[in-house]
């Protein structure tokens, strides 16, 4: 469902080394598009609609004229993603881990949603969540009221 008749996202985010960014995000299981990736810029696929960018620094420049924010001191964003289960979340950050990435924060259990973050090698911070879809079904009955 599209409300404002757009497609896709695609999250940019600024990298110091493309490749070492490339090679821990496909140690995690994540695949690039050969099309939009070259020596300046790797479109990660998450899924059909949603990518995320990893430019140099450099490249990244070329999009702004503000700074860019020393994400190793400074949150400029959360990317959440949502998982099929409570187990896909802790594979993923596992792997992130592994991978040689650092934890953000304690993992978050409400029941019915769980999360966990970790830090990529850049200090962009990625949030993996599981909701059971009954807690958002009456989420979604209760504010149509």
């Amino acid at each position: 469902m599209s409300i404002m008749g757009f497609q896709n996202i695609f999250v940019n985010l600024p990298v110091k080394d493309l490749q070492s960014s490339m090679k821990f995000f496909t140690e995690l299981g994540f695949q690039f598009n050969p099309q939009f990736t070259n020596e300046m810029a790797a479109c990660m696929v998450i899924n059909e609609h949603i990518y995320a960018m990893l430019l140099t620094e450099e490249h990244f420049k070329t999009f702004t004229t503000k700074g860019i924010a020393d994400s190793a001191k400074t949150t400029e964003a959360i990317v959440a993603l949502s998982a099929e289960s409570r187990e896909k979340v802790d594979e993923v950050v596992n792997k992130a881990l592994e991978a040689g990435g650092k934890p953000s924060k304690e993992p978050q259990d409400y029941g019915f949603m769980y999360s966990r973050s970790f830090q990529d090698p850049d200090g962009h911070l990625w949030e993996v969540l599981y909701m059971e879809e009954s807690a958002i079904h009456q989420e979604n009955s209760e504010s149509a009221v």
